[in-house]
């Protein structure tokens, strides 16, 4: 975590005319300076910054604060991320708790950078990259806008780092090298690498794609002390802002993907790194409040992942849909043959989620073979269960359609569910939690300064288990031995920390609107509500109390 006293010392060397005047033009007024608002549209200025006060505020929408205030709702970053982001602005050392451990992972950001530049140049080099490149309908700008390089021999690249006084311990350790008992090499040769960034603009790593005759087409970098590919998405740190903007995240197979659906004009769009979409990946998903358009290929596997996507997202109440190219296609093939119009009609057009998911389940059967339908109707009732009772109570008409039953035939009564704690039927937030708490005691009174027993919606029990050390308790041993549910680092504890804690309020405030409460009192409740959730929206951590 970032040291709390190198926080404020950042915070007395920032000006913030000069942050804000890095991301939009400002006139100066007065003593202050005005802009239109970045954050809502406007044709009269409304957004004031005040040198003096060290705040801005738009009179338009109300968004206001200070610097960091600024960068968090610009960048779309975490309080935590926006220090990192201002910090290296800046050129400003931050100190973290364990400085040692900071030391060792800024070389890894230093190798990284050193052989990224190393790809960029030899892409300008390499006549067979740039044919390949040409061939799928790459343009200059987009190609520059990726950063995309070549990864030259492993000899190059092992001199290029040395002369560049990058230890290859180091390298090593980035995922740029590998070794074995005789020798150390890059694990990237002879192919077009795709740098991947962190949320906040870092880089993290690369993927490769191969040109010549290796098996694996595709090449991501190994898991590092950085680089965990199952919590990030590609091209994510270019998307954001769009997606923030528009409400609407395409989520698709591959980094050329993307590419192209950018330089198309889909600026939302984004890609897991070789794996399916996972519990991991829902933080990064939901902090827009987007809706997800899955955009896979057609072909068997494709149909397969966005089926397991699907039923993770409806699962955990993200909006979206589904979107499956014709067979053999996928979003860069269209996007090269001019396709782009249909395109736009599907993206346009997403398949609900959750009807998606039914279809699937439905068309994986024999319906004219009664075991046949009757096992299509036990996956998808099973599947209704993981869903909210009243929207598993919608859809159960829809499956009882596909299956030519009445609905009256589809029982969801909760008293007959079976108690099935996993991340996809419960609440992955609350389980994380949980497993932070047992894999990491020393955790335990820090999270009990910030939330309680009533934070918790399904998984009281279980939390009130580990609080009074019941470590036999039979879903404690479930939640350890469950390797979907993800445990927190001590890091980024109180990042996660704060959308579980808005959504806790937003709840509440939702309770409150419904309730029989005199008005005086429910209009208390709802302002003192409003403003924990405006604190918490801010990186504040509001500690329990009602």
């Amino acid at each position: 975590m970032i040291d709390k006293t190198s926080i404020e010392e950042l915070k007395s060397r920032l000006d913030i005319v000069d942050v804000i005047g890095n991301y939009i033009e400002l006139k100066k007024a007065g003593s202050s300076y005005k802009a239109l608002c970045p954050f809502h549209d406007e044709d009269t200025p409304s957004f004031v910054v005040s040198p003096a006060k060290q705040i801005f505020h738009c009179f338009g929408c109300g968004k206001g604060g200070d610097a960091i205030a600024f960068v968090m709702e610009y960048e779309k970053l975490s309080y935590p991320e926006a220090i990192e982001k201002l910090a290296a602005m800046y050129n400003f050392s931050l100190r973290y708790t364990n400085e040692s451990n900071n030391s060792s992972v800024k070389n890894l950001f230093k190798a990284l950078e050193i052989i990224h530049m190393l790809y960029k140049k030899e892409l300008t080099r390499n006549l067979q990259a740039n044919i390949y490149l040409r061939k799928r309908g790459l343009s200059e700008a987009i190609i520059e806008k990726f950063e995309l390089g070549y990864a030259p021999s492993s000899s190059m690249q092992v001199a290029y780092l040395k002369n560049h006084y990058i230890p290859l311990p180091d390298a090593v350790e980035a995922g740029i090298l590998a070794q074995d008992n005789q020798r150390v090499y890059a694990r990237m040769v002879d192919r077009i690498t795709f740098p991947i960034y962190s949320p906040s603009g870092t880089l993290i790593g690369f993927g490769g794609r191969t040109l010549g005759n290796h098996p694996a087409k595709y090449l991501n970098s190994p898991e590092t002390k950085i680089f965990h590919k199952s919590k990030i998405l590609y091209g994510y740190h270019i998307a954001k802002e769009a997606i923030f903007k528009k409400k609407q995240i395409i989520v698709c197979e591959g980094y050329m993907d993307v590419v192209m659906l950018h330089q198309a004009g889909f600026n939302t769009a984004v890609a897991t790194l070789g794996t399916a979409l996972t519990p991991s990946h829902l933080p990064l998903i939901s902090r827009s409040e987007a809706k997800v358009i899955l955009a896979y290929d057609g072909d068997k596997a494709g149909i397969a992942a966005a089926l397991k996507a699907a039923k993770l997202l409806s699962a955990n109440e993200i909006d979206g849909g589904v979107v499956i190219f014709p067979k053999g296609l996928d979003p860069a093939d269209m996007i090269a043959q001019k396709r782009t119009d249909e395109l736009y009609q599907l993206f346009a057009n997403p398949k609900d989620l959750t009807k998606f998911v039914l279809e699937t389940i439905v068309h994986n059967y024999n319906l004219t073979i009664p075991k046949e339908k009757q096992k299509a109707l036990e996956e998808g009732v099973a599947y209704l269960k993981t869903l909210p009772p009243l929207i598993a109570q919608e859809y159960k008409h829809y499956l009882a359609a596909l299956l030519n039953i009445l609905p009256s035939k589809i029982i969801l009564d909760p008293a007959k569910r079976k108690n099935i704690q996993t991340v996809e039927t419960k609440d992955a937030k609350e389980l994380s939690i949980i497993k932070t708490m047992l894999l990491y005691p020393h955790l335990i009174e820090t999270i009990l300064d910030i939330i309680d027993v009533e934070h918790f919606q399904y998984h009281q029990e279980e939390f009130m288990a580990v609080i009074q050390n019941d470590l036999e308790h039979p879903k404690l041993r479930s939640i350890l031995l469950d390797d979907d549910i993800i445990a927190f680092d001590e890091e980024n504890l109180q990042q996660e920390l704060l959308p579980f804690l808005i959504k806790y309020y937003e709840k509440k405030i939702q309770q409150i609107v419904k309730s029989d409460m005199d008005f005086k009192q429910k209009s208390f409740l709802i302002r003192k509500f409003k403003e924990y959730i405006r604190r918490l929206k801010n990186g504040e951590l509001v500690v329990a109390q009602d």
